[in-house]
């Protein structure tokens, strides 16, 4: 990993990059690692706990901290989803506060950045979603944006064409500081595979399910078996918070519940490399967002 005689000093650091819900976090993320790490969805708040990419460009190595979107919390889920939010950005080399073009300088900015000058940190801005506002609309809003805080630099991206992101990804390589990678290259992600598992199930009910279930579902890995053949064993549970719920999960039948198993385990067989045998088991769990363990358990701290 360390280069030969003359080979430029090795870099390695952390670069958070926080926001509002569906600013496009999770995309860049992607974007910038090149692989699918975070799940994406158009539902809001959909990274519950601080995901890490694994981003290697020339000699620097960068862990990419992608924060849930900070809202106004109402339950323990919320409080423990914003606490690690800003958790992620107190400890970075780098901070990036992205913005979703088409809503601006909206309230929930606001107070992000009222956060910001709390703590008195260096941040750059991130303008996301260009391409789907009118180029004339750009420049004012950078200048209004920057009149609200003194952010370092400003890009313009577009998190989903990848359009700006090669720059971004090179300012984000130069600011991190000198020392040993911490990671082997090959590796792009720091997540526990059997939470990263989790997330895959769970962007499957977003996708099928977002108008029925809005947040009122968890999936937890229960069992990871490995087996001789190489491939793995894989038990789920998803916690609904009702009976009707759960119905809704199984769907007529058991047709959902197995169409939800498919495609998860497809992704899961795509991101893993091997062969994947995934059951899936709904269970009803009333007050699971307000439960300590069960947050603990999805990485989350109060």
């Amino acid at each position: 990993m360390s280069g030969g005689e003359g080979a430029a000093a090795q870099r390695f650091g952390f670069a958070a990059i926080i926001g509002a819900p569906n600013a496009g976090k999770s995309t860049l993320v992607n974007q910038l690692a090149g692989s699918k790490i975070s799940i994406v969805s158009h539902k809001v708040q959909t990274t519950r706990a601080r995901i890490r990419a694994i981003i290697v460009e020339g000699n620097a190595q960068v862990v990419l901290v992608d924060t849930p979107g900070i809202f106004t919390p109402k339950r323990k889920l919320d409080t423990a989803m914003v606490d690690n939010a800003w958790a992620g950005a107190s400890e970075a080399d780098a901070v990036v506060v992205m913005v979703d073009a088409r809503r601006g300088l909206d309230e929930q900015v606001e107070r992000i950045i009222g956060h910001m000058k709390q703590q008195n940190r260096k941040a750059m801005l991130v303008i996301n979603k260009t391409d789907l506002v009118r180029p004339e609309h750009l420049l004012p809003l950078s200048q209004k944006l920057n009149e609200a805080y003194p952010f370092t630099e400003t890009f313009m991206v577009s998190a989903l064409t990848g359009s700006g992101i090669a720059k971004l990804k090179q300012r984000l390589v130069a600011m991190m500081p000198e020392g040993p990678w911490h990671y082997p290259e090959d590796q792009v992600a720091d997540v526990n595979l059997r939470f990263l598992a989790a997330e895959i199930t769970r962007e499957k009910i977003y996708e099928r399910l977002h108008e029925e279930l809005p947040y009122s579902s968890t999936v937890e890995t229960e069992t990871w078996e490995e087996m001789k053949d190489g491939s793995v064993k894989i038990k789920q549970a998803i916690f609904v918070a009702r009976d009707g719920q759960k119905a809704i999960v199984v769907g007529k039948g058991g047709q959902m519940a197995k169409t939800l198993g498919q495609l998860a385990r497809a992704d899961m067989e795509q991101a893993f490399g091997r062969r994947v045998h995934l059951f899936l088991f709904v269970k009803v769990r009333e007050n699971w967002a307000e439960d300590p363990e069960r947050l603990r358990m999805m990485g989350l701290t109060l």
